[in-house]
This record gives structure tokens, C-alpha cells and sequence, in this order.
């Protein structure tokens, strides 16, 4: 497992980002990044389980090891859905935080992936268009 961590600093109170993160309308617009129409289903709960989907139904499953709302959130990728089939995956421990920290200009979204080879790539080139795009929706929405 590698660790990979993108960092960017937002003009938004943390409230603000999280809500950009998390509420619906949102959370479809800036994970876009990764694929059109992508939303998710489940409550952000700890211990709850969230099904990451595009819109062929098709995506991951994930546990919610954490859950401190406006200030972090962890989950731990459990296996990928296939036309609405959960399949497990023996990822260990591939997790996929964030962390929203307030500082004088605003906050600091630090997101820190640990991820096999397999979808290293895919991270390095997707992720950093993903959270600008959190950035742009947190500074430029009312």
C-alpha cells in the first residue's frame, strides 16, 4: 500500500467545505472528476456502509471507520459493485480520508489515500481535478 496525500487550501469555513463534500447536489458535481453522474448511497454514520455508484450502478462499497463531521472523515474500501453486485476485494487496508483543518484563510482540505498500485495512477491523475473542483464549488457558492 502506498499513501498518497493532495492538499488544498480553500476560502470556505470548514461547515462550508464539508457541506460541498457531502451534501448530494454537490458531492455529484465535484466527483465528476472521476466519472459523470457518480453519487453515493447510505448514511455517512460510523460503522455504516456507503456504495460509491456511477449511473450503471457499478462502483465500491466502504465502511465508515470515522466520522467527525466538519472535520474528518475516514472510510475503508471493502470490495467493488458490479451491476449492482457487491464482489469483496482483499485491499487490506485501503482507506480513503479527509481531513478539513481551519486555518486564517480559511481551511485546509488535506485528503490521504492509501492504495495499491492497481489504482495509483488513477488517483495521482483524478484526484487533484476532484478537489478543485471542491475548492471552486466551496469558494463560488452561495
Amino acid at each position: 500500500m502506498e499513501t498518497l496525500i493532495f492538499e488544498f487550501q480553500i476560502n470556505a469555513t470548514p461547515e462550508k467545505v464539508w457541506s460541498v463534500l457531502w451534501d448530494d447536489t454537490t458531492y455529484r458535481q465535484w466527483t465528476s472528476a472521476f466519472t459523470d453522474g457518480s453519487f453515493y448511497q447510505g448514511t455517512l454514520e460510523e460503522k455504516s456502509m456507503v456504495k460509491f455508484l456511477d449511473p450503471k450502478n457499478n462502483g465500491m462499497y466502504s465502511r465508515i471507520l470515522k466520522n467527525i463531521p466538519n472535520k474528518e472523515i475516514t472510510f475503508l474500501h471493502l470490495g467493488e459493485i458490479y451491476d449492482g453486485v457487491e464482489v469483496p476485494q482483499e485491499w487490506g487496508d485501503a482507506t480513503e480520508s479527509y481531513f478539513l483543518q481551519e486555518t486564517e484563510d480559511g481551511t485546509l482540505l488535506r485528503s490521504e489515500i492509501k492504495t495499491s498500485e492497481e489504482f495509483k495512477g488513477f488517483f495521482e491523475e483524478h484526484f487533484p481535478k476532484a478537489l478543485q473542483n471542491v475548492k471552486n464549488l466551496a469558494e463560488n457558492q452561495l
